[in-house]
């Protein structure tokens, strides 16, 4: 088709305002899916999207609309995530399109992944499409939504289109707004081919399957093509389109959105964000792609050590199709051979996990979450930690920077006291606050990335009853009074459990780790001392009691001297028991301790 009757376009929102329903909407509209066909959240089509009720990954389809000029359209959308933690999905989308459509939900208002998502899309210069969604709801309040989006988002009120998704409201306002608003595609006019490889999965009969949006010239089987980042040059096997399900085409044109095939076996091979273009004559590089750099480090180990290739293959895969994730392998004394993974955020490093056990029916373990510390030492290199493990002695190292962020959170009136009471508790200091409306206030703070890692957004959702949101973005790195804790069982440390913590915390985390573990070690013959030390310093201790043997049940009356004598005989025995019994850990220890 030709580029005036393309367009290409995202929806972006904050979580559950309605981006995935009204993509149902559209699909079922244009007659892209029969209406047999059609189910809730069609385009999350990952259980665990539909069971979270949120979008992990974008999803690319073309839509064909015939617009009230007579004249029909190639629409293609990409439906994108709203967790901050995916907010790399979000951007790589965005690089793919001319427009996007702004959800808005006129019972919730303007939230703070709204406010960070028109940011994103207005760095790329697209044009904004607000649409206020879900006006049927009876505490839906039109006019203050408007009046948020002028004030915080400063885009002009009457642009916006009142629709509700679920009743099917305004979809035709929304697919003429999308033909008359958001220009068409223009070509790059580079010498040959323009490719940008936004996303791509691996498919058991097709090998790397790899979303490409083409900026000029045109992509079809046959063609060899070269991989700008990785230089390899791979023949094209079939290319095409989405209508939500794959379906062959001769060729992608410019400005249009689909897929392609080609002889290209390994993971490792495609790069999110890569240029592809003619090999006998380059184009030069698209602009608009980072490296993305993992936040949040956990280790994931196999609980059946003979799965560990099993579960390296498996990594390889599920990073294709999530970009942001990354890993390396390590071993630790305690759980074996696992490999060190980076993830942009919590739910990012939960989804991951979930999605390793479902999909690859894997079964694994994951250490304590941790963040990248910058460690300045008395030489004055610089080394960053990811690993308490790798922490250097205390003696060598002059300061500890950790990773702090600015986080913005929305949040009623009535609560802002446990708000701030919260942010204090997590070493938070308020930078400023902001009324947004009447019932409404945004405090802006800065605050280690290490205290929000664990339950700080659950804390938010219960302070205010379900109202508040927040979002983040990092901030660098800031000089703090950083410990390794280590957990020392029978006198011997167990690095699984060790983490590094702020001196404030170390004491009362100590008493935490100690307490849980005096639950899940199993008792042994001789008493079990669990300790939490700061280098030689023990701030907690824990005792399992010993397995004891009635030695004295043989005495019947008589002196109780030969008691006396039993006892001492006994004790001698434990204390030898001690000086060279180890205890041996079960797995199933470790992972409790990990839930905690």
């Amino acid at each position: 088709m030709d580029a005036a009757h393309i367009r290409n376009f995202s929806i972006i929102a904050h979580i559950d305002h309605g981006k995935t329903t009204l993509s149902d909407r559209l699909l079922h509209r244009t007659g892209t899916v029969a209406t047999r066909d059609m189910e809730e959240q069609l385009l999350d089509s990952m259980d665990l999207e539909q069971e979270r009720g949120i979008t992990i990954k974008a999803h690319p389809v073309t839509m064909l609309y015939q617009a009230k000029n007579g004249e029909t359209y190639e629409l293609n959308l990409i439906d994108t995530p709203g967790h901050v933690d995916f907010s790399y999905e979000v951007s790589r989308s965005l690089a793919a399109c001319e427009g996007a459509l702004l959800i808005i939900d006129a019972a919730q208002g303007v939230e703070a992944q709204t406010v960070a998502n028109v940011h994103l899309a207005t760095k790329q210069n697209l044009t904004i499409i607000p649409v206020i969604n879900k006006i049927d709801l009876p505490h839906a309040d039109v006019a203050a939504t408007k009046a948020q989006m002028e004030d915080i988002l400063a885009i002009p009120s009457e642009n916006a289109i009142l629709a509700s998704a679920k009743e099917g409201i305004g979809i035709d306002d929304i697919l003429e707004a999308i033909v008359a608003r958001i220009p068409p595609p223009k070509a790059t006019g580079a010498v040959s081919v323009q490719a940008l490889g936004f996303d791509s999965y691996f498919d058991m009969y097709k090998g790397v399957v790899t979303h490409v949006r083409v900026f000029n010239g045109e992509l079809h089987a046959g063609m060899q093509v070269q991989l700008l980042h990785s230089g390899k040059t791979v023949e094209i096997k079939e290319v095409g389109s989405f209508n939500p399900k794959p379906y062959v085409r001769e060729k992608l044109e410019t400005g249009e959105t689909g897929y392609m095939t080609a002889n290209i076996k390994s993971p490792k091979d495609v790069k999110m964000g890569d240029t592809i273009t003619d090999a006998r004559n380059p184009a030069p590089v698209l602009p608009g792609f980072k490296e993305i750099h993992p936040m949040v480090f956990s280790g994931l180990y196999p609980i059946n050590t003979a799965d560990y290739e099993h579960l390296k293959a498996n990594l390889g895969k599920l990073q294709l199709n999530d970009s942001a994730f990354v890993y390396q392998a390590e071993s630790s004394v305690a759980l074996g051979f696992g490999f060190r993974c980076g993830f942009l955020g919590l739910l990012h490093l939960e989804i991951v996990q979930e999605r390793l056990r479902r999909e690859y029916d894997m079964d694994i373990i994951a250490t304590y979450p941790s963040v990248v510390y910058r460690v300045v030492m008395t030489d004055g290199t610089v080394k960053e930690i990811d690993n308490p493990a790798f922490l250097p002695e205390p003696t060598y190292i002059e300061r500890v920077e950790e990773p702090m962020v600015f986080a913005f959170v929305i949040s009623p009136n009535e609560y802002i006291g446990d708000m701030m009471a919260l942010l204090a508790e997590k070493r938070g200091e308020v930078d400023h606050t902001e009324t947004l409306d009447p019932r409404r206030v945004m405090l802006t703070s800065t605050l280690p990335l290490s205290e929000i890692l664990i339950d700080f957004h659950d804390r938010i959702k219960s302070i205010t009853r379900g109202f508040g949101s927040m979002d983040y973005e990092h901030a660098g790195y800031l000089t703090s009074d950083m410990v390794k804790l280590d957990m020392l069982v029978n006198g011997e440390s167990v690095d699984a459990f060790s983490c590094i913590v702020h001196r404030s915390k170390a004491e009362g985390r100590g008493r935490t780790l100690a307490a849980k573990l005096k639950e899940v070690i199993p008792r042994q013959q001789y008493q079990v001392s669990i300790q939490a030390a700061i280098g030689g310093k023990v701030v907690a201790r824990e005792t399992v009691s010993a397995l004891r043997k009635d030695v004295t049940a043989k005495c019947y009356g008589g002196d109780i001297s030969r008691k006396r004598k039993l006892l001492e005989k006994q004790k001698e025995g434990k204390k030898r028991m001690k000086s060279f019994g180890s205890v041996n850990i079960p797995q199933e220890a470790f992972i409790e301790v990990l839930k905690a």
